[in-house]
């Protein structure tokens, strides 16, 4: 086999914006696109959300009317949640917009004979070549800085706050000054309406050449190269940029060149991380040696799926810091983001993110867990605001700033969603497992989570069950009922499965025994007359199949509540619901989540066929990056770093005390190699195949008995701490 090129290239200049290469640090991002003669790059910021009248917005005040609305759905009132409400229109939160372009214009010359713009995904270097020039760009995980070197004897450089869709009442003012170094470059932009602002700073620094102001930028006439380094801040009030100035100056080594210094630092943190998981499908050199746009054209290639895989782990580190990934993960060079490029939880967030435990990228998690603490203050004002109760409840989408619930209407009562909560908290407990170790504040927030239901179940049904009501399935609703019902099946599984975690990341307490003791009482799911799981377990609610969202199987996938091995019947039932669900507006997150549970359910097939309607559905752009629908309509990160996790479940799934090998390999993929994936029950494993044998290495950091299943049966695994284990396989 030989080696993946972890990359990508194409021959000719992106014209859109879509189909420009990507950098990012989970901070600052750049996108980087244009003509030989004209090359931008949109710099974007995790911070950069457009007040809209949203930032001072609050939950609706409802808590003393939810006992007379659970009184009204027990009787079967099946719409009185759409008057659970105070009135309000659907507010959207803040939406996240791009900051500003770096313009590096050159003056045309002859036609450009040879062209080629690339991007290192080890490094997280964008180049672009073409004929004598060339120009680098990447975004340092060290410095938090946005650093161009740029090789072309004259320069035109403006910072260019014009992008599409930007409101024409921005107060937009910009500077230009000569330094010592070359020239400093401003851009401040305040918001229409608003005290809050942003700047941006871009130092410009010649090697040789003489620099002079045509404002708003600077012309550098007869350089070797050119150096720019940027950050764009968000703020209140006037921005000291003397100060910033010369924060990036500092940035800048005596005695070497400035631009390899910058990429040593950065690399040695960025590298660390992309490389510790590899994925190799065997595939033919020639076609690895494709560009990213031809590549796509041949959806059955296993290279193409090498590149998807390496690419999505690229840009998931690359747009995990400060937050984890957004809709569009960190980049946009429109103002106009779809659904406000928000972090949408009900469903988008967690789908993205998937592979972060598994895949070795602890920089995502720790993203994911920053954004849950620092808005968990705000879920207890939900909690208390709208259901009475202690504790906490999430909200379905967040700008990043606030944590409150008030993105809701009579369509999408996503103040009823109480799952919330238990879904965001599900990916620090895998990576907890996967360490060995019990993050305290994940501990905190669990049993923060246990507090809500205790006071929030207080109704049971004839049977002596607790009932969730109200209950909401996103973004679904029953065939003969509102939105607003009792006892989602999504309801179910996180409240048992927030309760018995909460419990068991406390153990010896009171409250571990009055967790588990409630956690008992909380109903099963049923079985619909279709034989299918059904999405509601209270008697009567119809199931709506077509539908994007597979919200009723969390309990299979991420929860290991139900599956082949342990509950053989629920995996039966929500296989068949997985076979009756329909793909409505051909989603990517919907195709991709189908995915996910046909892996845990051992379907390879399914799995073959939602990769394929993502994978021919034209979903990617040549940055590989991807839209939410097909023919690359709407630009979304979703496809893009959630594939590597449907590629992982379909070769490798472990929980604490199970070991699963190539549960749902598609016939397409005979041989291959999967190196350094984590499991949860501490051990990085190395999985090799082919058509006549399968090879595991298994390096434990825990001593630990699991259960190994492939599809020739089941044993006992004992690992021991820091001793190998080869397992060789002759039927899986």
């Amino acid at each position: 086999m030989t080696d993946i090129a972890h990359g990508t290239w194409e021959p000719l200049p992106a014209a859109r914006w879509e189909d420009g290469f990507l950098s990012g640090n989970g901070h600052h991002g750049a996108l980087a696109f244009g003509d030989p003669n004209d090359e931008r790059v949109v710099v974007t910021h995790h911070t950069l959300v457009r007040p809209n009248g949203s930032e001072n917005a609050q939950p609706p005040k409802l808590a003393d009317q939810l006992p007379l609305l659970q009184d009204q759905l027990l009787a079967g009132e099946l719409h009185a949640a759409e008057t659970f409400t105070d009135g309000r229109d659907l507010q959207w939160v803040q939406p996240f917009h791009p900051a500003f372009q770096i313009r590096l214009r050159t003056a045309p010359g002859e036609e450009p004979r040879h062209y080629r713009r690339s991007v290192d995904f080890t490094t997280g270097v964008v180049k672009t070549v073409c004929d004598d020039r060339s120009s680098r760009v990447f975004v340092s995980r060290a410095d938090d800085v946005i650093v161009q070197h740029v090789t072309a004897a004259d320069l035109d450089i403006a910072l260019d706050h014009r992008l599409p869709s930007a409101p024409t009442a921005l107060a937009v003012g910009d500077g230009a000054v000569l330094t010592p170094d070359g020239a400093l470059l401003t851009l401040r932009v305040r918001y229409p309406g608003s005290a809050m602002a942003y700047t941006g700073v871009t130092l410009v620094v010649p090697a040789g050449g003489r620099a002079t102001l045509t404002p708003p930028g600077v012309r550098v006439e007869g350089a070797e190269s050119v150096l720019l380094l940027t950050r764009v801040l968000r703020h209140t009030g006037e921005l000291d940029t003397t100060s910033q100035a010369h924060a990036l100056r500092e940035l800048l080594p005596d005695g070497e060149d400035p631009y390899d210094a910058l990429l040593e630092r950065h690399t040695e943190r960025h590298r660390a991380a992309y490389e510790r998981v590899t994925l190799d499908l065997d595939a033919e050199p020639a076609e690895r040696a494709l560009c990213g746009s031809e590549l796509l054209a041949r959806p059955d290639s296993p290279a193409l799926l090498e590149r998807l895989f390496a690419a999505g782990r690229y840009h998931l580190l690359s747009a995990s810091g400060l937050f984890p990934p957004r809709l569009v993960g960190l980049w946009t060079g429109d103002w106009n983001t779809a659904w406000s490029g928000a972090f949408t939880n009900d469903a988008n967030l967690n789908l993205q993110t998937a592979s972060a435990a598994a895949a070795a990228l602890p920089e995502v998690t720790e993203a994911h867990a920053s954004l849950i603490q620092r808005q968990l203050s705000d879920w207890a004002v939900n909690a208390r605001t709208v259901f009475g109760a202690r504790g906490v409840v999430a909200p379905a989408h967040t700008d990043g700033e606030s944590g409150l619930t008030y993105h809701f209407n009579r369509e999408y009562p996503l103040h009823l969603w109480t799952a919330g909560a238990d879904w965001l908290l599900k990916p620090l407990v895998d990576h907890d497992e996967t360490r060995g170790t019990r993050d305290p504040r994940t501990a905190h927030a669990l049993a923060q989570v246990a507090l809500f239901y205790e006071d929030f179940l207080d109704r049971t049904d004839q049977n002596g069950h607790l009932v969730v009501v109200p209950s909401y399935s996103p973004e679904n609703r029953p065939a003969n009922a509102s939105w607003g019902t009792i006892n989602a099946a999504m309801d179910l599984s996180a409240a048992r499965h927030a309760l018995l975690t909460a419990a068991a990341h406390h153990p010896g307490s009171p409250e571990a025994d009055r967790w588990r003791a409630l956690a008992q009482r909380i109903p099963p799911h049923r079985i619909n007359a279709d034989g299918a799981l059904a999405e509601w377990a209270w008697p009567g609610l119809d199931d709506t199949y077509d539908h994007r969202h597979l919200s009723h199987l969390y309990g299979v996938w991420p929860l290991d509540e139900i599956n082949p091995y342990d509950t053989p019947e629920l995996a039966a039932a929500a296989h068949r619901a997985l076979e009756l669900r329909g793909a409505e507006n051909d989603s990517a997150h919907g195709h991709l989540h189908h995915a996910l549970v046909a892996a845990r359910l051992r379907d390879g097939e399914r799995v073959t066929h939602a990769l394929g309607q993502v994978l021919k559905g034209d979903f990617f752009h040549a940055s590989l990056m991807s839209a939410h629908y097909p023919d690359r309509e709407v630009y979304n990160a979703d496809a893009a770093h959630t594939l590597p996790a449907v590629l992982i479940e379909m070769l490798v799934q472990s929980t604490p005390d199970r070991l699963v090998l190539l549960p749902a390999l598609p016939a397409a993929y005979p041989k291959g190699r999967l190196l350094g994936i984590r499991t949860r029950f501490g051990a990085a494993l190395d999985l090799t195949w082919s058509p006549r044998q399968a090879t595991a290495l298994i390096r434990p950091t825990r001593t630990h008995r699991v259960e190994l299943r492939t599809s020739s049966g089941t044993r006992p695994l004992d690992l021991v701490a820091g001793e190998d284990h080869v397992l060789s396989l002759e039927a899986w």
